[in-house]
């Protein structure tokens, strides 16, 4: 078993030295990752400038690109042998509901859709986290499942922990994506040139939380496991669009 692992908090982050350290007993790791904090990166590519990658002192590859462009590269003949598995992590902060529209960490994960096995993205909840052993050890727990029984291979996993001991968590729960209120105002500034500035607002609070979403599995001490595609299309709108569309040619 070859794991690609990844992340948007970079290559010194803590949590992916944690999964790194949890994981190597099971599997053969090669980690891409950026070369610094990439977090909220979503899902861009580096298109219009070379890619630079480096074998860093602690034997990961840094790249200075996005999350997408570290997995895109590994994927693409980076690496001497293809991986089996993408685990991109452990992200420094929950990713639940709409934080998935522009996780770095889940985008990671979802540009693993390639392989031939499911992808995992996996988030240690709070604004400083201290229990990525738990996490680790959450990551170790699943791979051994996937091993066992394998999920489809379209399957992007979205797993968030809470930040607890092993000991305090209660178990797993497979959720849906809750949502959030609509973010706070953005910030608006002055450098010490004088020249306006401005800060993008913290997230919404919880909106759609309740039994069954990602955000009440956190609240109650579970694991939440969400399952997550990438096509984006509304199949139940199709018909409607079609006898809203103009029927005259152009």
């Amino acid at each position: 078993m070859h794991i690609l692992l990844s992340n948007d908090d970079g290559y010194l982050a803590e949590g992916l030295c944690a999964l790194a350290d949890a994981l190597r007993p099971h599997a053969t790791l090669s980690v891409v990752a950026p070369d610094r904090n990439r977090s909220a990166a979503s899902n861009s590519l580096t298109l219009e400038m070379p890619l630079r990658a480096h074998l860093a002192h602690n034997g990961f590859i840094k790249v200075d690109g996005t999350p997408t462009d570290c997995v895109h590269l590994a994927l693409t003949g980076l690496l001497d042998s293809e991986p089996d598995m993408v685990f991109a992590g452990i992200n420094h902060g929950a990713n639940l509901g709409d934080d998935v529209l522009y996780s770095g960490t889940v985008a990671a994960a979802s540009e693993g859709r390639f392989l031939g096995l499911p992808a995992v993205a996996i988030s240690l909840v709070g604004s400083n986290p201290v229990h990525f052993a738990t996490a680790a050890q959450v990551a170790v727990t699943l791979l051994t499942q996937l091993l066992a029984q394998p999920l489809p291979q379209d399957t992007i996993l979205n797993v968030n922990v809470p930040d607890l001991p092993l000991a305090a968590l209660k178990g797993y729960q497979a959720t849906r994506l809750g949502q959030r209120h609509k973010a706070e105002p953005m910030i608006k500034n002055l450098d010490p040139r004088g020249r306006t500035i401005y800060w993008v607002g913290p997230p919404g609070s919880e909106q759609d939380a309740g039994p069954g979403t990602d955000f009440y599995a956190i609240a109650e001490g579970y694991v939440s496991v969400t399952p997550l595609q990438l096509d984006l299309t509304w199949y139940e709108r199709i018909a409607q669009l079609k006898d809203w569309l103009p029927r005259t040619s152009l």
